[in-house]
């Protein structure tokens, strides 16, 4: 115990769990700017790689990288960009809740998905996490407007991009420095968005929009906010609290974000007046499920804490 104040230990827990309030704030914070979905992302992330190329440490961290895990990086960031695309892209066609409680379903997909990305054998603790979110996924759907269907399953489709990446990230982030990690991936990411720009009018006309032009003053402050105060602030906050707290403590907090992003939206934009009580008994079967994993799996440990930048708090699984 620290003589003054609180302790490391402490200290870490509510440094965690204010990283995951920010990071419950992305999903509002989708939802109040007015971008589609593929404008959003690609300014989110052009105004991340930005700021981290001023800092000499990437550029050191970069120049020593192997072209290898330069390219593996970068394929890495290119599920990155599309998982925050078809997130916001969720929340555009439904509401920030809608799309918190879809990224809540990454954490038994990576459960699933894993063993086969990382050849391990499956376990029957993440067969049943998976299947146990079953329920809470049909009665999210059946509480939720029919307009609001398509954006579950975009963000179903996010959640998986999550899990692939997520232990993707797992597999070959074992080398170089967190901040180059980050500002290689997310740089892969705005280069796969831009050339995006012209196929996606085709594509899928509801994501796209006009990306080179520069936002309005309110947008252009609410992606510093998203960017600065919700992306990079946490990221550095939560590599200190990762120094003095247990993997099984950060998994429980981090597995919180979706639980703080749907309270906020509750409270921000009033939310609650567009589902129905079956979605929030959807929302609390899927939670109890996820919240349950690190229960489960307390002997895990978190290898890479740098992914969580790349997914809001979904790096930490493992």
């Amino acid at each position: 115990m620290a003589r003054h104040g609180l302790s490391p230990q402490a200290k870490a827990q509510w440094q965690i769990h204010l990283c995951v309030v920010l990071w419950g704030f992305t999903a509002v914070l989708g939802k109040l700017i007015t971008l589609a979905a593929l404008p959003l992302v690609w300014w989110r992330m052009l105004l991340v790689t930005g700021a981290l190329a001023l800092l000499p440490r990437v550029w050191r961290g970069l120049r020593a990288m192997p072209p290898r895990l330069l390219a593996a990086y970068a394929g890495i960031g290119a599920l990155v960009a599309l998982h925050w695309l078809t997130f916001y892209g969720a929340i555009k066609l439904s509401n920030a809740s809608v799309g918190a409680t879809c990224i809540a379903l990454g954490t038994p997909m990576t459960a699933l998905l894993e063993p086969w990305l990382a050849r391990r054998p499956f376990s029957w603790r993440d067969v049943l996490l998976g299947i146990a979110v079953l329920p809470g996924v049909a009665l999210v759907v059946g509480g939720v407007p029919a307009g609001m269907h398509l954006g579950i399953a975009v963000g179903v489709v996010s959640a998986l991009l999550v899990a692939l990446f997520g232990s993707l990230n797992k597999r070959f982030v074992e080398h170089g420095d967190p901040l180059t990690i980050t500002a290689v991936e997310l740089g892969a990411g705005t280069l796969l968005l831009t050339l995006c720009v012209p196929l996606m009018p085709l594509v899928f006309p509801a994501f796209a929009g006009k990306v080179f032009a520069l936002p309005d003053p309110r947008d252009f402050g609410l992606l510093l906010a998203l960017a600065m105060a919700c992306t990079l602030f946490p990221f550095a906050l939560s590599l200190v609290a990762l120094r003095h707290m247990s993997a099984f403590a950060a998994q429980l907090a981090v597995n919180l974000e979706p639980i703080y992003a749907i309270v906020l939206a509750i409270v921000l934009l009033d939310e609650q007046r567009e589902l129905s009580p079956q979605f929030y008994v959807g929302v609390a079967i899927i939670l109890g499920a996820v919240l349950a994993h690190p229960l489960l799996t307390r002997r895990r440990r978190i290898e890479h804490p740098e992914t969580l930048a790349t997914a809001e708090a979904k790096g930490i699984v493992e």
